[in-house]
């Protein structure tokens, strides 16, 4: 059966709740592997809410359907403040990344007292921005940007990377609406050990699954590379979904 679209594959997957210091609730789902322990974390941070952004945004929703399974990867998904999704609305009001900090610290701290191993912070477009402004102040293995476009994340905070030795992987698509290669090249020219993977072809979006096979598997290349390469169909029976 070939892994695709929506499909879940096993795992356990856990409804949370996310405190963070300013007195909100935030609600998210911690997906882990089935049989195995973790050997790492992904802690999401999605796209614009105004814009349709939340943690159902279709990358990380496969990431937690499929990389528990295909990776041994867990994946922590949220909603920052005032943002909805099926699985319920968070506390709180959209700060346009400011107070989104205590977002992102909520989830770091959830992932620390669970015990998560080896975390690392994976930003998709505006999520990107609460990354690179506010990641560098938590224990994370590294970070993630898929598709960055940089409107709130300033030079500074891009350079502020620079004096960090944990890597940062950046994945910018070919046909961006706000950041292309080349000009993501001389915007993040100022950290000169981030890896920079130009995307032929992909949209601002990642939309279809040779797109979101690409985003998983450099996900995995950064997080746990012994896992590849992904398996693109599914072995088990059909009782196991």
């Amino acid at each position: 059966m070939e892994i695709r679209g929506p499909m879940l594959l096993p795992a356990h997957r856990e409804d949370v709740e996310l405190h963070t210091i300013d007195g909100l609730t935030l609600v998210g789902e911690l997906a882990t592997p089935l049989h195995r322990d973790p050997v790492a974390t992904l802690v999401t941070c999605h796209p614009l809410p105004t814009a349709g952004g939340f943690m159902d945004s279709h990358i990380f929703r496969k990431a937690a359907g499929r990389l528990p399974e295909l990776a041994d990867i867990a994946v922590l998904r949220f909603n920052t403040r005032g943002t909805a999704s099926p699985r319920g609305t968070s506390e709180g009001s959209f700060d346009g990344g400011r107070n989104e900090a205590f977002d992102v610290a909520a989830a770091m701290d959830f992932v620390a007292a669970r015990g998560l191993p080896a975390p690392w912070l994976v930003g998709w477009s505006f999520g990107t921005e609460l990354v690179l402004k506010y990641g560098r102040d938590h224990p994370a293995e590294g970070a993630i940007l898929l598709s960055p476009p940089l409107h709130r994340a300033t030079a500074d905070d891009v350079a502020a990377w620079a004096v960090d030795p944990r890597p940062l992987v950046i994945l910018v698509p070919e046909f961006d609406d706000y950041l292309r290669p080349a000009e993501a090249r001389e915007r993040f020219a100022s950290v000169p050990a981030a890896t920079l993977i130009a995307v032929e072809g992909g949209k601002h979006l990642w939309v279809g699954e040779n797109q979101t096979r690409r985003v998983l598997t450099e996900i995995v290349a950064a997080v746990n590379p012994s896992a590849l390469p992904l398996a693109t169909e599914w072995q088990g029976g059909t009782d196991d979904l």
